[in-house]
C-alpha cells in the first residue's frame, strides 16, 4: 500500500480583496492507488467533521504521494 496525504481546500475571500485557498484539514492515508486515497479521504473527513458531504467544508481536495515533498 502506498501512503497519500489528502489535503481539503476551500476558497476564501481575504482582507485584502483576493481569494485565497487554505487547508480545512489534511489526512495521511494508506491506499492501493491515489484515487483509493481520495475516496476513503473523503469518507474519513465526513465522519471527522459529522457531514453527509465533504463539499460542505471543502471546495477541492489535493492528494499526493507522502514520499514526495509538498
Amino acid at each position: 500500500m502506498a501512503h497519500y496525504v489528502v489535503r481539503f481546500m476551500k476558497n476564501v475571500l481575504g482582507g485584502n480583496g483576493h481569494e485565497t485557498e487554505i487547508c480545512q484539514r489534511s489526512i495521511e492515508i494508506e491506499a492501493p492507488c491515489l484515487t483509493d486515497a481520495e475516496e476513503l479521504a473523503k469518507v474519513k473527513f465526513c465522519q471527522t467533521e459529522r457531514v453527509g458531504d465533504w463539499l460542505l467544508h471543502a471546495d477541492c481536495v489535493h492528494v499526493t504521494d507522502a514520499a514526495l515533498p509538498s
